[in-house]
């Protein structure tokens, strides 16, 4: 069994109590901390990730743990008909919905307070579904991405962005004195939260990255399986189709 990481480890409630409490507490200096610690690149990779649904040209899109809605808004570049997305963290979610009101963007965007692993939505409800840097906070990954297959029509594809951990000297050497002396740094001191953005790090190396990923994919009832590895190796897009049977 994969170990559990929680955000306040040895305080009381679930891992996915824990989660909703620390993004309701970084949630207004959430997009701030994302462009200046990934130096803008996190921008790149949503387009890379939203662009393997480009031929598909899904109606409706379903982007889970949907935070601020960075990635919801990215998906229109596809054109759907509607995006719904959905998030454990109210705080959250009323800064997507300030930034989806001030852009003229709610009458495209809807977006839900709901648990990924109980998703609050009909079984083959979506053309495609998405999850932004969301399912290495899931505490039952497998029961996520369960779910996330019942809400897919037959067909309809999953693309998953996701942290993983480079290898190849020196970027393994870099990413790891980055993620455990800089990051951490930066994010308290902008976001005032102790610890969340030392479990971001910490929740990364705890995540079961690459072929252990798609495997879990695979059982959740996905095929047509792949990974494609981006800034070398830093970050990754998994893609599966849930199988008809």
């Amino acid at each position: 069994m994969a170990e559990v990481v929680k955000p306040y480890p040895g305080q009381e409630g679930s891992k996915k109590e824990q989660v909703a409490t620390m993004f309701d507490n970084i949630s207004g200096k959430y997009d701030l901390l994302n462009r200046v610690l990934s130096m803008g690149i996190d921008t790149i990779w949503r387009k890379r990730a939203i662009g393997m649904l480009r031929a598909d040209k899904p109606k409706h899109i379903l982007d889970i743990a949907t935070g601020t809605a960075d990635f919801a808004i990215e998906a229109l570049r596809i054109h759907p008909e509607k995006i719904t997305g959905v998030d454990i963290s109210a705080g959250m979610l009323e800064i997507g919905r300030e930034k989806l009101k001030k852009r003229n963007l709610d009458d495209r965007i809807q977006l839900v307070l709901g648990d990924s692993e109980k998703l609050p939505f009909s079984n083959n409800s979506f053309d495609a579904a998405t999850v932004a840097f969301g399912v290495r906070n899931f505490e039952h990954l497998e029961k996520g991405l369960a779910d996330i297959r019942r809400v897919l029509r037959p067909g309809a594809k999953l693309v998953v962005l996701e942290f993983s951990r480079p290898a190849a000297f020196p970027v393994k050497q870099l990413f790891a004195f980055y993620s455990r002396y800089i990051l951490p740094v930066v994010g308290r001191m902008v976001s005032k939260d102790q610890t969340a953005y030392t479990y971001l790090p910490e929740s990364v190396q705890a995540f079961p990255e690459g072929t252990a990923f798609l495997a879990k994919m695979q059982e959740a009832g996905f095929e047509n399986l792949k990974e494609k590895r981006l800034t070398f190796g830093i970050c990754s897009i998994y893609v599966g189709e849930k199988s008809a049977a």
